[in-house]
Formats: structure tokens, sequence, C-alpha cells
């Protein structure tokens, strides 16, 4: 069957506009991804182990935490600050409670501060990679294993950077891929 001009006109226009819509669908999870590997806008990125090179200059290490919301849960580092080598593995613990009467779900979404620093920010371990659900008045320690990459002492733009702020907010379950779309930060998903 051939087509005539009056008909591929259509079609072209329904492709098009299908087209669109399929990359408006995938252009987030492209964009989280991207930031994810670059450690762009403050995103760290995800190591598989340790770095092999140790620096020589110290940084410091300062943690924050928040509650998202109306979620009943408090929240806060063991410790505010760790002074961390470049290259060296640091563990930080953080304690969350439930303060409710029920079993609630949520997920820590993260960032770190100033962003320049997220290209270089590397997390082998995390509580925010996955749900944490705390049943009533149960408190967690959790840790946060990571490095900083050695190779943010040949970057100029960091020669001013003295410290770094890793900031987690926890938002419930269902509030969480929200707060992450409209900041546009990570959720700890690895895409």
């Amino acid at each position: 069957m051939r087509l005539s001009r009056r008909h591929i006109a259509p079609i072209a226009a329904t492709s098009v506009v299908v087209g669109m819509l399929a990359l408006v669908a995938v252009s987030l999870p492209l964009y989280r991804a991207f930031c994810q590997l670059t450690g762009y806008e403050g995103t760290p990125r995800i190591a598989a182990g340790g770095s092999l090179l140790k620096g020589t200059r110290m940084m410091h290490v300062r943690f924050d935490a928040n509650i998202g919301g109306a979620l009943p849960w408090s929240f806060e580092p063991e410790t505010p600050f760790l002074d961390v080598r470049t290259g060296q593995t640091a563990t930080a613990f953080y304690k969350v409670t439930n303060n409710s009467d029920r079993a609630i779900t949520a997920r820590a979404i993260y960032n770190v501060g100033p962003a320049s620093v997220g290209a270089y920010f590397d997390k082998i371990a995390c509580f925010c990679f996955s749900d944490q659900t705390l049943k009533p008045h149960e408190t967690l320690e959790m840790p946060v294993v990571f490095f900083l990459d050695p190779a943010l002492e040949k970057d100029e733009t960091m020669d001013g950077v003295a410290e770094v702020v890793l900031s987690y907010t926890f938002y419930q379950q269902a509030d969480a891929q929200k707060a992450a779309s409209a900041v546009g930060v990570s959720s700890g998903r690895r895409l």
C-alpha cells in the first residue's frame, strides 16, 4: 500500500510528538545518572572500594542531618565533623529514631557542598542507598563510608575549599522521589 502526502504528514507529526514524549520520559533518569557519574551539582559518586591513592591534603568534612515533611523521626550525626586526608577511607555514623507508634519507611536524599566537591566525594557504603524501615520508637545507628578522591588536589577550583558538607534529608518513602525530583538531587540509587 502506498501512502499519499495527505497520510504522511499526520504520521510524521505523530512520530515527532511520540519521540519528544520519550525524550522527556528519560531525561530525568539520564540527568541523575550523569550527576552520579560526574559529581555534577554536588552529587557524590558511588565507589566500589577505597582509593588506591593517598593524598596529602586534609579536608574538614561536616555532617548535616534533616527531616523533610511531617516525618516523625529524629535524625543527627553522632559526630559533627571529621578531618580526613584525601584518599583516606573514613566512616561516620548517624543516629535515627522513629518517634511514632507505627512502622515507617523513609529514604535519605543526599548532597555535598560546595557543589564542586561532588566530583571528588566517593561513597563506598551508605544508609542512603536503600529505604530504611524503623519500627515504632526504634533507634538505629547508620554508617556512611567514604573518601575524598586525591585528584581534587590537582584541581585549581578546589584550592580555596577547606570544608565539605555532607547533607542528608530523610523523607517518608512516598515523598522521597518527589523531593529528589524537585530539588534535583540523588535519592541514593545508582541508575
